[in-house]
């Protein structure tokens, strides 16, 4: 179904007005457009959607690949009051999608359909898998990614771009496409309009709770869709070379807990992948 701003205000209902929703047919990065207009005074709750993004990006400069069709990407301006610290904000959004991919029914199974879904499912066992700092996995392969930018000259301002696969692009290379998830894998599809709601309604729930207390406030859930949780793993940076561990969560503040010969150390940058058996 076509993405309205009619039909995801009608679906977040007395939310939407929480909300001014934009929606473009292109563009280079949501969060690029997001950013600019948020420099130039746009008012929080300012969410672009873009059916395509020819420009994608992720984390540490990463190529987010987003055809039209294939992917959900959208991105959310959020004002705090200011002081306040964004310390663990990427992690409190993934509990956010991760909680909205809960609440989302599947479709009716349809011929052709592109990695449909399975007819009256919730997406239960499809995305609630968390990877520090911002990856949403389905079966230990990513699903989604989160990035958050803050507003130039404005550090209580974040811009949220969050993208989702509905299904592989094309021309998504080898191995990234054997790396990557998609919404569903086994008949018919997923109403976009839903998924938009869905997350926004919960956006809107836990940057409110992030408002007033902090990722600390929201850590517990996190923590309850941790995909390596007293897990062995292995930890990769660009500083040093990859270390091994026992992963132990993360802290209030949203730094990854990594026990090492019996201490634990608290890691702010990184890339975790768990290590092979």
């Amino acid at each position: 179904m076509p993405v309205t701003i009619a039909a995801i205000a009608a679906k977040l209902g007395d939310a939407a007005r929480r909300f001014d929703i934009d929606v473009l047919p292109t563009c280079d990065s949501t969060n690029a457009v997001l950013l600019s207009r948020a420099e130039a005074g746009a008012p929080s709750g300012t969410v672009v959607i873009a059916e395509e993004q020819t420009a994608g990006r992720g984390r540490r400069g990463r190529t987010w690949f987003a055809s039209r069709g294939d992917s959900l990407t959208f991105s959310l301006l959020w004002r705090f009051a200011p002081g306040t610290a964004p310390a663990g904000l990427s992690l409190a959004v993934g509990v956010a999608v991760a909680n909205a991919l809960l609440r989302v029914p599947a479709g009716t199974q349809s011929a052709g359909a592109g990695s449909p879904c399975v007819p009256g499912m919730s997406l239960r066992e499809q995305a609630t898998a968390l990877k520090w700092p911002n990856d949403i996995l389905k079966g230990g392969r990513k699903l989604g990614g989160i990035l958050v930018e803050l507003v130039p000259g404005a550090p209580h301002a974040a811009v949220i771009g969050i993208g989702i696969n509905l299904r592989l692009p094309a021309g998504m290379p080898e191995d990234v496409r054997a790396a990557s998830a998609t919404i569903c894998e086994a008949g018919g599809e997923v109403d976009a309009n839903d998924l938009y709601a869905a997350l926004l309604g919960e956006l809107l729930t836990t940057l409110e709770a992030f408002a007033a207390g902090g990722f600390a406030a929201i850590r517990p859930q996190w923590l309850a869709h941790h995909a390596f949780q007293d897990t062995r793993v292995s930890l990769s940076s660009d500083f040093g070379p990859p270390r091994a561990g026992i992963c132990r969560g993360v802290d209030v503040d949203g730094a990854l807990l990594l026990e090492v010969n019996g201490r634990v150390e608290r890691i702010l940058t990184g890339e975790v992948s768990l290590r092979p058996a």
